[in-house]
């Protein structure tokens, strides 16, 4: 749900004969019965958690992610803006961050995070990728943060016991980079960041972790699995 797709997720997915219902809100599609599902994944997308007059399926979104963590339990995983408005949605805050983060970091389990089983045979040395201007700066109360980077707090975060969400994006594939190109105001938008050189450089640094980026999210997916689904 939100605007981006579940990009190598899809395969792992499939792998395991789960399928996705995919659901554009940013294109006008609707928020389905909740019930009928045995999980939500929220991704990202270009917009902000409070331009809620720009995007007004913002507030539905909140909406829906509060009814499928607080009161149906569902299985959660929220990827960059939905870690964003899983954060808001119950309660807590995201907000422009000091030091945004757009290319490739470290990110490094939080003591809490040690030994999680969301994190097993999660390697603090992986580079993960990122694109973000914004950030969880206030947790829902009862969250556990379970990993950061040296630019943000938050990058891993759990909120209930099958709910959690994730800064980075561990669903890059061979085709979001392109993706992202497409989506109008972001190639600006990262070349006034970077510059001209600085966005192909970061181009070919997810080219280059893409077999890498495969084996840490598959990790990662496995172990949510296996949390939500025991």
């Amino acid at each position: 749900m939100t605007s981006q797709n579940p990009g190598i997720f899809r395969d792992f997915a499939e792998s395991q004969n789960i399928s996705f219902h995919e659901v554009d809100l940013h294109a006008g599609e609707k928020i389905p019965e909740l019930r009928d599902y045995d999980a939500l994944w929220v991704m990202g997308g270009s917009m902000n958690v409070w331009e809620e007059d720009k995007y007004p399926w913002l507030i539905d979104e909140k909406v829906a992610i509060r009814q499928a963590v607080k009161d149906l339990k569902m299985p959660f995983l929220g990827i960059c803006l939905g870690h964003q408005l899983l954060a808001e949605a119950l309660g807590g805050k995201a907000e422009k961050a000091n030091n945004h983060e757009v290319g490739l970091f470290e990110i490094t389990p939080t003591i809490e995070g040690q030994n999680h089983p969301l994190l097993n045979g999660f390697d603090s040395s992986e580079k993960w990728i990122n694109v973000h201007l914004v950030e969880v700066t206030e947790a829902p109360q009862g969250s556990r943060i379970l990993a950061s980077s040296n630019q943000c707090m938050n990058h891993i975060m759990q909120v209930s016991e099958n709910a959690y969400s994730c800064q980075f994006h561990p669903e890059v594939c061979s085709h979001t980079f392109e993706g992202w190109m497409c989506i109008p105001g972001i190639p600006e938008a990262l070349e006034d960041l970077l510059g001209v050189k600085g966005l192909s450089d970061f181009e070919s640094e997810v080219e280059k972790n893409l077999k890498s980026n495969r084996e840490a999210s598959h990790t990662l997916f496995k172990n949510w699995c296996g949390i939500v689904f025991h």
